[in-house]
């Protein structure tokens, strides 16, 4: 059976855009340090209630006790949410977008779960203590204690947002429609704050608590203003971001270049994605994700998009001199993942081989990586795959950067259906000599990703030396 594989042959064909980047600057977060610094803050919450608690008797003390932990871990729990997206360039530099969305997503059930457990048991052992029925003390609860119904309204309001936020329903929404309806989650933490100083016993019993609890909020808040609202406005009157061009690619996708002044300062590095928004009449209230497809040049940056519904139809009607807001650059999908850096050229890292897997529109920022990671000649695999030759973008560019730079570029063409599993660990073994010394970059569709990660720990390299991005939101 065919397995789909092709090498073109090289040709010398000039490379677009600059075969270097700027070097990656600002302070990268480590992951590990990031979770460390998470669940040390949990364990600070749980001490505040373990000395205000004395003691626990009874099926009411135990229920309020309950109710109490819960609250307090998921006031903590949504402040942390908040922290992860506020774009905090520490962050996404050094966690990246695409972790940060999954942290953010499973801590997100957590805190639904924890803020839901807490208005059940607290109205439970409430309920117990004054001898009430459950109905009753929760009418009580929201019209006599100080800014419960808020509070309530706020649960609601984060219900409604898990809800959308669910696998079964998220792929049902555009992007447009879950980006803005999270914005709801801004008013659940203002309606929110109130009640836990007025009725929370711990804040109530140590004062500093309290104040503390609101520096951690304002703080977060002040994340948030200044990197997702004040940045991009800063960044717009700085670098005058401009369409340059729109140029078609292949059936469905186009390039946008964008111009500017001093790009060199937004620090951007292949394999990263800004959130373009473009200041037309249709297009201007919508910031999307699109990664850069080419090493960033001085005065101009390339993004390349794919037709797959509205908004990024909309961009192939695109005229030069439109104006342009970019909030970024976000993403780790960096060639610092390697490691620290040694040279260009003759002096980059010897003995350190890398792989790279596209399919799909991830192919762009995967483009972008191919020419500008370091590595020797030689060292260097492109593994690009598509359904057919006639869908394939930037064949001549990759195949001038390949003659360029001496690397391998192998398309992996056909439909599953013909050519079978193109991934198998066996086959690419065989196909990437030394699979198991190399660095690999994965970007595609979720499903491909998948299977091309499961394919390469099925082959013997470590998990630590694959880095993939994902397109889902």
């Amino acid at each position: 059976m065919s397995t789909g594989f092709a090498s073109p042959a090289r040709q010398g064909r000039s490379v677009t855009g600059a075969r270097r980047s700027a070097p990656p600057g600002g302070v990268r977060a480590r992951p590990a340090a990031v979770l460390a610094v998470v669940a040390a803050g949990a364990l600070v919450v749980l001490g505040l209630w373990w000395a205000g608690t004395p003691s626990v008797s009874g099926l009411d003390g135990w229920l309020t006790g309950a109710g109490r932990i819960t609250g307090l871990l998921a006031g903590y729990g949504f402040a942390v949410l908040l922290a992860l997206m506020a774009r905090v360039p520490a962050l996404e530099r050094g966690v990246g977008s695409d972790r940060l969305a999954r942290w953010h997503s499973m801590g997100g059930r957590y805190v639904v779960g924890l803020s839901v457990a807490h208005a059940l048991l607290i109205i439970w052992g409430y309920a117990v203590t004054d001898g009430a029925d459950v109905v009753n003390e929760t009418v009580t609860l929201n019209l006599s204690y100080p800014d419960v119904l808020k509070a309530t309204v706020a649960l609601l309001l984060l219900v409604g947002v898990g809800i959308i936020s669910a696998r079964a329903v998220r792929p049902r929404l555009r992007y447009e429609t879950w980006f803005h309806l999270h914005f709801y989650t801004y008013l659940v933490a203002w309606l929110a704050f109130g009640h836990q100083l007025a009725n929370g016993a711990e804040f109530l019993t140590f004062p500093a608590a309290g104040t503390a609890w609101t520096v951690l909020y304002v703080a977060v808040a002040a994340l948030i203003v200044w990197y997702r609202f004040l940045t991009p406005v800063r960044q717009a009157f700085r670098h005058r971001l401009r369409v340059a061009a729109v140029v078609p690619e292949a059936p469905g996708v186009v390039s946008v270049y964008v111009s500017g002044r001093r790009l060199d300062r937004l620090r951007a590095e292949p394999g990263q994605f800004f959130r373009w928004r473009f200041l037309t009449r249709d297009l201007w209230w919508s910031p999307n994700p699109y990664s850069l497809s080419a090493a960033p040049r001085s005065g101009e940056l390339r993004i390349t998009v794919k037709d797959l519904g509205d908004q990024s139809r909309a961009l192939t009607r695109l005229r030069p001199g439109t104006r342009v807001v970019a909030e970024g650059p976000y993403g780790a999908f960096t060639a610092a993942r390697l490691g620290r850096r040694q040279g260009s050229g003759r002096r980059a890292r010897r003995g350190r081989k890398v792989l790279l897997v596209a399919g799909g529109v991830g192919v762009t920022p995967v483009r972008a990586l191919f020419e500008s990671v370091p590595a020797a000649p030689g060292d260097l695999t492109f593994l690009y795959r598509a359904r057919s030759w006639d869908v394939l973008v930037f064949r001549a560019e990759l195949e001038a950067i390949a003659a360029a730079r001496g690397a391998a570029l192998h398309y992996c063409l056909g439909p599953r259906s013909e050519i079978g599993d193109p991934f198998r660990p066996e086959l690419l073994a065989h196909r990437i000599p030394g699979l198991r010394d190399h660095v690999v970059y994965v970007c595609g569709p979720a499903s491909m990703t998948a299977q091309v990660v499961s394919a390469l720990r099925a082959a013997g390299v470590p998990k630590k030396r694959i880095h993939h991005e994902s397109f889902e939101f």
